[in-house]
């Protein structure tokens, strides 16, 4: 876990890099930024995955909680560890 980890650039979208679902569909990439978009405007720290049916949390929900849990979360808002 990483406290006051610094939030990226661009971190309400896009999803870190490797983190979208494999099938590399443009309709996928499409409906999970709908998806995620609708959860943000409505105040939802969640959704479910289009593909998968899992939930999936927010980037706002998760930057709320001011640290990284290193799960690999889709919408992770904090730089990657690189160390």
């Amino acid at each position: 876990m990483r406290d006051g980890a610094p939030l990226r650039l661009k971190w309400l979208w896009p999803p870190l890099a490797g983190r979208m679902p494999r099938s590399g569909s443009p309709s996928v990439a499409a409906e999970i930024e709908e998806r995620h978009q609708r959860a943000l405007a409505i105040g939802q720290g969640s959704y479910i995955d289009p593909v998968s049916g899992l939930t999936v949390f927010t980037a706002a929900f998760l930057a709320k909680r001011n640290y990284c849990c290193d799960s690999g979360c889709r919408h992770c808002p904090y730089e990657p560890d690189v160390s």
